[in-house]
């Protein structure tokens, strides 16, 4: 398979470079973009998180809307995000003592100093997976399912993700990590990715799987955060969805079955949305927004130098 490049330019020289696999479909769910070897296992971290939330909708975790958006989310850590993690918790008779993801403070740079600046300390709520983990625990709630060892492979919950995520993906799970957050971590093919993302916006209305893609859709920030260049993919085009993982990692599908999945193969994120911008338009899906995402600058002494960019063919 040929790779995509993506260029490190600075001051018009290629400082560095980063290879992507991508692995982009049409409507019909055939081929029509693929680089690098996207049957080979990967890990997809945090793009895996809305088959984890369908295996807890299925399970009867009774979230909808934004709350159902931030099981999905590897959120930003704003008051919003915090405030509904809670919620979570407290309509499963909860508190976020049982939490097992990383103490941590926010991504957002603007609630991260709030955090800071009234003296508070990094807690395992403002951690990124904080929605996911409180959604497990919820679902555990509405099973009777023990709550102490949730993020524990052998978990009836777990074992219900991992059904799930087979289901979708139309693959054994090969191997099971640990994620960066605790909880169980799948390896799939991306081309098995593509497949489960399509499977959520090709669901008829009310399904389990549409009502996480509707949810993902209608609150990206939720997902994310408000800055993110997640939400404004999600906004530019009505009907995108899109998750990102760890390690450069992308995966979105669109209403009409258009999908595709992206992973840098170093995981240097800063080459992540550049790919990301171009597999949307090798599927047709596109928007003047992404203009703004399609590189990404490159400073010298607080002044733009160069940029990351997909090499030109």
């Amino acid at each position: 398979m040929s790779e995509l490049i993506i260029e490190v330019v600075r001051s018009g020289f290629v400082e560095s470079v980063h290879r992507a696999r991508v692995h982009v479909v049409d409507e019909s769910g055939a081929p029509v973009m693929v680089h690098g070897d996207t049957i080979a296992l990967t890990s997809p971290r945090s793009s895996m998180k809305p088959l984890q939330a369908l295996g807890m909708v299925r399970a009867g975790l009774p979230l909808d809307d934004e709350l159902l958006a931030l099981a999905c989310a590897s959120h930003s850590g704003e008051r919003f995000h915090v405030d509904g993690a809670r919620k979570i918790l407290a309509g499963a008779g909860l508190d976020e003592t049982l939490l097992r993801c990383p103490e941590d403070l926010p991504i957002d740079m603007d609630a991260r100093n709030q955090v800071i600046r009234e003296h508070g300390a990094p807690a395992r709520i403002y951690m990124n997976c904080s929605g996911k983990h409180s959604a497990m625990l919820a679902t555990c709630a509405v099973n009777g399912w023990p709550v102490e060892d949730y993020v524990h492979p052998a978990h009836p919950l777990q074992r219900a993700i991992r059904d799930t995520v087979e289901e979708l993906t139309g693959e054994r799970v090969a191997a099971t990590g640990v994620d960066g957050c605790g909880a169980p971590l799948f390896f799939v093919s991306m081309a098995g990715v593509v497949r489960a993302f399509r499977q959520f916006t090709l669901a008829s209305p009310g399904t389990p799987e549409r009502r996480i893609a509707d949810a993902m859709r209608a609150y990206p920030e939720w997902t994310s955060g408000t800055l993110r260049p997640e939400t404004v993919l999600m906004r530019a085009i009505p009907g995108l969805m899109v998750k990102a993982g760890a390690e450069a990692y992308d995966a979105f599908a669109f209403d009409d079955g258009r999908a595709g999945a992206v992973k840098i193969e170093d995981g240097g994120d800063r080459a992540r949305m550049p790919v990301t911008v171009a597999a949307l338009r090798a599927a047709g899906l596109d928007a003047p927004e992404l203009d703004g995402l399609a590189t990404a600058p490159l400073f010298g002494g607080g002044v733009p130098v160069g940029e990351v960019r997909v090499r030109p063919a």
